[in-house]
């Protein structure tokens, strides 16, 4: 349980961790943290489900059900009878954007989603036709809302994708994400290259620029468990806004080479070894949260941030940033590349090599 402080609009939020004492890899979150999380950043009610994968085993709740939930929308749970399962994905799962305005997966602390090292795992797109276009400005429409909450995602790869590159586990596009209680282990995309990345979430072009939350999530955790990707070895975005609370990102690595734009004589990639942001008048908030043991090959050792206007701002606020490891440009802290006149500001926090 995660008991927080006032928000500043008389509300106090208590959210319920379902993955805070797991037996099969490190928690969700930063035990640590304990960050005021706005309602913004709350799990969504499941209490009266749209649609329920499995009808009482691990063996009910099958790959084919889930796909097929995701497909549908709405409220999504699983029933495996109180057993821990692992659903092994041989297809990812798409959102039909015209199928449900909200699209809630709930694990219950108990499911994994597999890509079983070959297959993204899950995919929103509101521009992508073969998804259905449902407006006329795909890259700013309010829905889909998608919510991932109390779950775990592992072994996800996007490399096949060459059109949609990026995001081993996640990849999202418009509409509204947001990740609660969720664990990222071992997901990988492309190795190589600029402007590609998030080992575990590629997103792109949310609604009215508002920030995607993550909320009391793992990426990583513990050496074996990292994610991996060209840029960005846990997230990577273009032109979106990240607000970030009492979540634990450690062993991820961005292991492309050259950089963005790439040097001669390189593919490209290599930056953000944590989190990776690039775009246009965006922010990123981290608060209550700890970021080590993240690994770069250009730069960026934690986080990578260029704003191609040179506007945006970044904010950290009791958060440890330390003990990530290689890439250079650092102007003003250790492990954070960003241009020297980018508006910084650091609270209650330690940020050292």
């Amino acid at each position: 349980m995660f008991a927080c402080k006032d928000d500043g609009e008389g509300v106090v939020n208590e959210v319920e961790n379902l993955l805070e004492n797991p037996e099969d890899g490190p928690a969700a979150g930063y035990a640590e943290g304990n960050y005021p999380i706005p309602n913004e950043g709350t799990p969504e009610d499941v209490s009266t489900p749209d649609q329920i994968v499995g009808n009482g085993t691990p063996e009910s709740c099958t790959a084919e059900a889930f796909i097929a939930a995701v497909a549908k929308g709405g409220k999504i749970v699983f029933d495996s009878g109180n057993e821990p399962v692992t659903i092994v994905l041989d297809e990812t799962a798409k959102i039909f954007n015209e199928a449900n305005d909200e699209v809630v997966i709930d694990g219950g602390g108990l499911v994994t989603l597999s890509g079983a090292g070959k297959n993204r795992i899950l995919y929103m797109n509101t521009c992508d036709s073969d998804q259905n276009w449902t407006t006329s400005h795909c890259q700013d429409q309010e829905f889909p809302k998608l919510t991932v909450q109390n779950i775990t995602f592992a072994n996800g790869n996007s490399t096949s994708d060459s059109e949609y590159t990026g995001g081993g586990a996640i990849w999202a596009r418009g509409g509204q994400l947001k990740v609660v209680n969720c664990r990222f282990f071992n997901n990988i995309c492309a190795s190589t290259g600029p402007d590609l990345g998030g080992g575990a979430i590629r997103a792109f072009d949310q609604y009215q620029d508002k920030p995607i939350y993550i909320v009391n999530s793992t990426f990583g955790g513990a050496e074996g468990y990292g994610n991996v990707g060209s840029n960005g070895g846990a997230i990577s975005s273009i032109g979106v806004s990240w607000t970030i609370i009492n979540s634990l990102f450690s062993y991820n690595q961005a292991i492309g080479n050259g950089g963005n734009p790439a040097q001669d004589g390189t593919p490209g990639g290599g930056s953000g070894g944590a989190i990776y942001n690039d775009g246009n008048t965006m922010s990123l908030k981290i608060y209550g949260s700890k970021i080590e043991n993240n690994e770069v090959n250009a730069y960026g050792s934690a986080i990578f941030f260029v704003s191609n206007d040179h506007s945006g701002n970044i904010k950290i606020d009791q958060s440890i940033i330390s003990q990530n490891h290689g890439g250079s440009w650092y102007p003003v802290y250790p492990g954070i590349s960003m241009h020297s006149d980018t508006q910084i500001d650091v609270s209650n926090s330690t940020i050292e090599e």
